[in-house]
């Protein structure tokens, strides 16, 4: 499997990088940088090689996400949201699995998500059965997705809703895969970022939109939903390595050394070692450090590192946009306690 590592920053640094700045520059992400992941078999990183997919451990998925957001975080961060989909749709028996999951691993069918709204404390997204004594008679949904990057790129959204039973006291996650198409139940209006503007990132309303009972591939508790998520945390901590290593090898091509190099491995090794609990602190700890490097590579390298086509000012926008990305309660309060000190 080093082969797909290799492979993956192969690209990041002879394809993705190249074209990172002006990829950051323009409105729209080209589509040939998708195009270039898919023909190389990445779309599929978490699904089975039966399926098409690489096959890869943890281990291995974590190491590829990092060298391809170290080449250019816009196109990873499109493609990385597609990969919920991909196990979604691997891991169903019925209708979902045969229709979707190996398109998704070859990228023929491209995916965006819509969750990270679950970790806020009141319903942002809602689903009802359409007729509690059917099941195939799908769901209801309604509520805004603040969140969906890729849109007019992916073809499908994995969109997790909340369904709060008062009768039985349940409160469940319904995860669907709803067509990203625009409709009078489907409205999405684009957000303008200041980093990885290019990932076409849309926040979309969702008004009595109908979902098929065979879009839907798994009803879990939201309580083990957020457990799940906690566990989880280390994988976005991938995308703050990979800008933290390319901003290593940057101080150090300008002549600057590599005067994090222990500290940026002390806190790999935290990532890699630390239980559900320590995690937070760990994520807060790269995401004040990689801010910490990319402010270095701009003092460094003086006025040159803030004109629109150098790689600095960059990688220090896009650090600060990874604060936010995937930051929970927790995570930000160690941000913030951090950065005070």
């Amino acid at each position: 499997m080093s082969s797909a590592i290799d492979k993956a920053q192969r690209l990041a640094d002879e394809s993705l990088f190249p074209q990172a700045n002006q990829v950051d520059s323009s409105d729209d992400l080209p589509r040939a940088q998708l195009e270039l992941l898919a023909a190389e078999g990445l779309y599929g990183l978490t699904g089975p090689t039966e399926l098409g997919g690489v096959g890869a451990t943890r281990d291995e998925q974590l190491a590829i996400i990092e060298a391809l957001a170290g080449g250019c975080l816009t196109t990873c961060f499109v493609w990385v949201q597609h990969q919920g989909a991909v196990g979604l749709a691997s891991r169903h028996t019925g209708d979902l699995h045969d229709r979707f999951a190996e398109p998704l691993c070859r990228g023929e069918i491209k995916a965006g998500v819509a969750f990270a709204h679950l970790l806020r404390p009141t319903v942002v997204i809602s689903a009802r059965p359409v007729d509690p004594t059917n099941p195939d008679a799908g769901w209801i949904v309604n509520g805004t997705a603040p969140w969906v990057t890729g849109w007019g790129y992916i073809d499908v959204t994995s969109v997790a809703a909340r369904h709060v039973d008062e009768s039985s006291g349940t409160d469940d996650v319904v995860w669907m895969l709803v067509d990203a198409v625009e409709s009078v139940s489907q409205r999405a209006r684009r957000l303008k970022l200041s980093a990885v503007n290019a990932s076409s990132t849309y926040a979309v309303e969702f008004i009595e939109h109908h979902v098929p009972a065979e879009r839907v591939g798994l009803v879990q508790r939201y309580g083990e939903w957020r457990t799940d998520y906690r566990k989880g945390l280390r994988s976005n901590a991938s995308l703050g390595l990979g800008i933290a290593e390319r901003t290593g090898r940057l101080l150090d091509e300008a002549g600057l050394g590599r005067p994090f190099e222990t500290e940026l491995a002390k806190i790999r090794h935290r990532l890699d070692t630390a239980g559900t609990d320590e995690l937070a602190s760990a994520r807060a700890d790269l995401s004040t450090l990689t801010v910490r490097m990319t402010a270095a590579l701009v003092a460094g390298e003086g006025g040159r590192a803030v004109v629109a086509d150098h790689h600095g000012q960059r990688l220090a926008r896009e650090a600060i946009f990874l604060m936010i990305q995937g930051q929970t309660a927790a995570i930000k309060q160690n941000q913030i306690d951090g950065l005070s000190r």
